[in-house]
């Protein structure tokens, strides 16, 4: 399944912009005087691959689909393609299979090491961490010290080393814990398969507090649980990033155009969301429920609650999409010191220079301040009633 817009192309914008993003860049000389002189054919299609299936997580690439922030950027045929864990989204991009990728920093810098690859974060969307981890009140796990000897939860697929990550910083042995594959709902703490099941903060939490509880006949709320939030402990690693594949930003001016354009198209999106988290919400809701889509959860209820949680990552204050060199440096330290219950570790190096650049993300930024638009900013959060099985 994908979902395309495909609409009739007005003027090719961006040239200037592009030049600015270029000017900024590391990239050879040829390719930065080719893109002051435009001396390239804009590109007007591309595709972009996401972590997952259509949920709010992924609201501001819809919203710009919609409402037609890609054509208004110069492209007439864009491509937001899902992942139900079948795709790996840097193995597409690394394979050229698409343009740009949406994926959690950890899991980049895995493969940048094992693969010997070059990605390159041009957008960090996500400024904090939506990961949890959840028990049932009175089970004694109310921090990372109490993991040890316990069966901890988790989804694999590299969604684990915020655990490792913050059991090293606390000097805990990985090798006592028990990690136990959960699918991607809450069945396993409410079956009592672990005793902390990993949860994000916009999906799985909402999942739990969406359940009846057979002892009230009563939803389940935050007064039944004790979750530890890993944004508090040193483990936090950067997550939903948008990459560029490095070699091509460098040597191809009309790759590195599209990339800053492509840019303030996604930054358009995610403003609508904060600003319009309902319609952003509903928007997403039809994206997940077209038909021959097969997302989960998708129940209108709960992508408002995602809508709005998943707004609170990424409207931290400062500008939308800035790499902040202190937390891309934390995940780098925490990465380093992770090791998982088999005593692997995550990467043993540090990445290369051109694993992250604000060049790109910057230049959108600039273009869109002076086209007034807001790009900074704090979210005010709405309220959202949680319904069973979030309809």
């Amino acid at each position: 399944m994908r979902h395309s817009t495909r609409r009739a192309l007005g003027a090719i914008a961006g040239v200037g912009v592009a030049a600015l993003a270029l000017s900024a860049c590391s990239g050879g000389g040829s390719s930065e005087q080719a893109a002051a002189d435009g001396d390239f054919t804009p590109l007007t299609s591309l595709k972009l691959q996401l972590q997952w299936l259509p949920q709010a997580q992924f609201a501001g690439y819809y919203v710009a689909l919609d409402k037609g922030y890609f054509q208004e950027e110069g492209f007439d045929d864009v491509e937001v393609l899902p992942s139900g864990g079948d795709i790996v989204p840097q193995d597409a991009l690394v394979a050229g299979d698409v343009d740009f990728a949406v994926a959690w920093v950890p899991k980049v810098l895995g493969t940048l090491e094992n693969q010997g690859v070059e990605l390159t974060d041009i957008a960090q969307v996500f400024q904090k961490s939506g990961t949890t981890q959840v028990s049932w009140k009175g089970s004694g796990i109310t921090s990372v010290d109490d993991f040890e000897g316990k069966r901890i939860g988790s989804w694999g697929f590299g969604n684990e080393w915020e655990i490792f990550a913050a059991m090293a910083d606390k000097g805990l042995d990985a090798s006592t814990v028990q990690i136990t594959t959960q699918d991607f709902s809450m069945n396993a703490l409410l079956d009592k398969d672990v005793d902390a099941a990993q949860a994000m903060t916009y999906n799985e939490l909402a999942q739990l507090l969406e359940t009846v509880n057979p002892a009230t006949g009563k939803l389940y709320t935050m007064d039944d649980i004790d979750v530890i939030s890993y944004e508090d402990t040193a483990g936090a690693m950067l997550q939903d990033a948008i990459w560029a594949d490095t070699t091509r930003l460098a040597d191809d001016p009309a790759y590195a155009d599209a990339a800053t354009r492509f840019l303030k198209a996604v930054i358009k999106g995610w403003v609508f969301a904060r600003d319009n988290p309902t319609e952003a919400a509903d928007i997403t809701y039809t994206a997940a429920t077209a038909p021959g889509v097969d997302a989960f959860p998708v129940g209108p209820t709960h992508q408002l609650w995602q809508m709005n949680e998943v707004n609170k990552l990424i409207w931290t204050g400062g500008d939308f999409g800035m790499i902040d060199a202190d937390a891309w440096q934390q995940t780098v330290d925490g990465a380093l010191k992770a090791v998982n219950q088999d005593g692997l570790n995550l990467i043993t190096t540090e990445p290369a220079a051109s694993a992250y650049s604000n060049d790109y993300i910057e230049a959108a930024l600039s273009a869109l301040k002076d086209e007034g638009v807001t790009v900074d900013g704090e979210y005010t959060p709405i309220e959202v009633t949680l319904t069973e099985g979030g309809q």
